[in-house]
């Protein structure tokens, strides 16, 4: 299969989802994640045009780790816009070209704005690139399933589906590593130790399904986006 992750900021994916894609990608299938912005926000000290380019060095670093391909829409911090039509356009072309059996994003009432509009900029997105006659690049691709990743710390998440991730939760975690300029300001300047925070999330979900660690999903419940199979690992 084609596995298409859409997400917000260059370590989003890597803190919800990255578990799974890296076993998606053990098992065989191709994977590709989307950040729609830049990150160019978010440091106190590194000034944001410097920090975008180390912050897209970070995200691709971090799919090398998995085996994953990682491309950026280049959208500055707190300017997605999912009405944006030149941004649809962009990701719709991205669709069409990796032709997803399943995109993964955000959900829709995470904890600020840039994740919620990543959200439904992905579903605008997925449907625009299923319209023969929307003008965007590539060949028109059908309607796939959706999900949606878990919140940080799981905040107002109830999951329906979870995916065992023990075999790789070290993988997921040496991905997140590579994004530095996050966790070791975290570390180091808030006293935030970013990896044991996401370890910590993982191990709750995987208590929640009996397992060591797991992240958990829910179904994008709407028309045409429903399937009878498990396509979750």
């Amino acid at each position: 299969m084609n596995i298409l992750a859409v997400g917000c900021h260059p370590d989003d994916l890597e803190l919800a989802c990255y578990g799974t894609l890296a076993r998606f990608v053990k098992e065989g299938h191709k994977v590709v994640a989307v950040h729609v912005c830049n990150g160019n926000l978010g440091h106190v000290q590194i000034m944001p045009p410097e920090l975008a380019v180390i912050r897209n060095r970070e995200a691709e670093k971090a799919a090398e780790v998995i085996g994953a391909e990682a491309i950026t829409l280049d959208v500055g911090d707190l300017h997605v816009d999912s009405s944006d039509h030149e941004v649809i356009r962009k990701l719709s072309a991205v669709i069409r070209f990796v032709k997803p059996d399943l995109i993964i994003s955000h959900n829709p009432d995470d904890y600020m704005q840039d994740h919620t509009e990543t959200s439904r900029l992905a579903l605008n997105a997925s449907f625009g690139a299923s319209v023969p006659h929307y003008i965007s690049e590539g060949t028109p691709c059908g309607l796939t399933p959706f999900y949606y990743m878990d919140t940080p710390a799981g905040v107002n998440f109830n999951p329906t589906e979870y995916v065992d991730i023990s075999d790789v939760i070290e993988i997921k975690l040496e991905a997140l590593s590579k994004h530095e300029s996050q966790v070791k300001w975290m570390l180091d300047h808030d006293g935030i130790d970013f990896l044991d925070f996401v370890r910590a999330c993982s191990r709750g979900r995987g208590c929640q399904c009996g397992v060591k660690y797991a992240e958990g999903f829910r179904p994008a419940e709407k028309y045409l986006r429903m399937t009878t199979k498990r396509m979750l690992p």
